[in-house]
């Protein structure tokens, strides 16, 4: 909903554009800077502005802003600019034209390693190598031909020390038109409550359809924390290096390892 609040209030998809927020809220809660926390007060003028939008939204993270008089906002897997009277919204990516780094994808990096962290291996299906010196986790579906490819090439991500961490993301959601769940996101439960998981994914990747099979599982809440990621619709695979950031979708074996590389000798 919140998107859909952004596209009709931002005309134009300019990078760096204001949109103002009707029904406002109050005075100024000073000027946010990096190293302050939010205040009580301050999240509410932040929440106040962003329900004149809608009413239904759902923000995950406030944080202040690298720039002053901002705070952070991901809501609805957006990352949004709120000023700190609650007038003002900016959607776009923040650039420190001094350091030249995308703040955003910095702010983006930080809010999504940590939320995947909050994912326990036994709800993962991993591949990896004996030694792993890289991890990369995979919102996956089994039927998308990225995904597909990806996955043809684990042993070679494999050899060069990359473990693959498989999260579910059926690319046609959980439930149809209808209310009733669709084909993908039922094949996904029974290859996630299958005996040998790993074995199921593979031949679900290979159009073997994986017998039928119910459990608790963890498909319906890794596909809503993929919405909260930032994932789109045919988004997979959606790759994230260990530092949190999105690597994109399927690369080769050897461009895989420059990023998983590049993103580690980051900090990440």
């Amino acid at each position: 909903m919140l998107k859909k609040c952004l596209l009709a209030l931002c005309v134009g998809g300019w990078a760096f554009s204001a949109c103002a927020a009707d029904g406002g809220a109050a005075a100024a809660a000073g000027q946010p800077a990096a190293s302050q926390t939010v205040t009580p007060a301050a999240e509410k003028i932040v929440r106040q502005a962003l329900g004149a939008l809608s009413a239904d939204v759902q923000i995950d993270s406030i944080q202040p802003a690298p720039m002053p008089g901002f705070y952070q906002v991901i809501a609805a897997g957006q990352l949004i600019y709120v000023s700190a009277d609650g007038k003002y919204l900016l959607n776009g990516d923040l650039v420190d034209l001094t350091r030249k780094r995308n703040l955003s994808e910095a702010g983006w990096a930080a809010f999504r390693k940590a939320e995947l962290a909050k994912v326990p291996a036994s709800e993962r299906i991993v591949f990896t190598p004996a030694h792993p010196k890289y991890t990369i986790t995979v919102f996956t579906d089994v039927t998308c031909g990225y995904c597909r490819a990806l996955h043809e090439s684990m042993a070679a991500y494999n050899k060069e020390g990359i473990a693959v961490e498989y999260l579910a993301w059926p690319r046609d959601g959980v439930v149809n038109d209808s209310g009733r769940p669709t084909s993908t996101y039922t094949e996904m439960v029974s290859v996630w409550c299958a005996a040998d998981r790993n074995a199921s994914l593979t031949a679900a990747k290979h159009d073997h359809a994986p017998k039928a099979a119910t459990c608790v599982n963890p498909v319906k809440q890794e596909y809503e924390l993929g919405l909260r990621l930032g994932i789109e619709a045919m988004g997979t695979p959606a790759v994230f290096a260990e530092d949190g950031s999105m690597i994109g979708g399927y690369l080769s074996p050897a461009e895989m390892l420059d990023a998983v590389q590049k993103h580690s000798s980051a900090g990440g």
